[in-house]
């Protein structure tokens, strides 16, 4: 799924950054990251907001609807910018482990894709990304 959230960005010490996402409050899945300079804690705030809207899929909790960014009040070190993630890209850097699976195809199919040296687990895994999409 794709989601875009309202970030608070807080200006601490030495140009390092604070993050916290405001719709998060609550709802028992704190979203809270920071980063040593701007781009490191923007880096930062997309990861945490990945890892946490995985982890609200994996348990298959609710998620919170995204704020208008225009309602949200900041102090003079912050600002507040929009954050988006796809957690289906998410789910494919970090879950790769392979699952076995059991097939059955006609004995004439096996024997030729055999004798051509065919990774039958290649071939369906190319086959089944093509078949749902990435």
């Amino acid at each position: 799924m794709k989601y875009t959230y309202p970030a608070i960005f807080t200006q601490e010490s030495n140009n390092q950054y604070s993050v916290v996402f405001p719709d998060f409050e609550g709802s028992g899945y704190a979203c809270i990251t920071g980063g040593d300079d701007l781009n490191d804690s923007i880096a930062m705030a997309q990861d945490a907001l990945n890892l946490t809207l995985y982890t609200m899929e994996q348990d298959k909790a609710t998620v919170p609807i995204s704020s208008d960014i225009k309602t949200i009040v900041v102090a003079d070190n912050e600002f507040v910018t929009l954050v988006a993630c796809d957690t289906n890209e998410y789910k494919k850097f970090f879950e790769t482990k392979a699952v076995k699976k059991t097939l059955t195809i006609p004995s004439w199919l096996n024997a030729k894709a055999e004798k051509q040296g065919v990774n039958f687990s290649q071939i369906l895994q190319d086959a089944l990304i093509n078949y749902v999409g990435q």
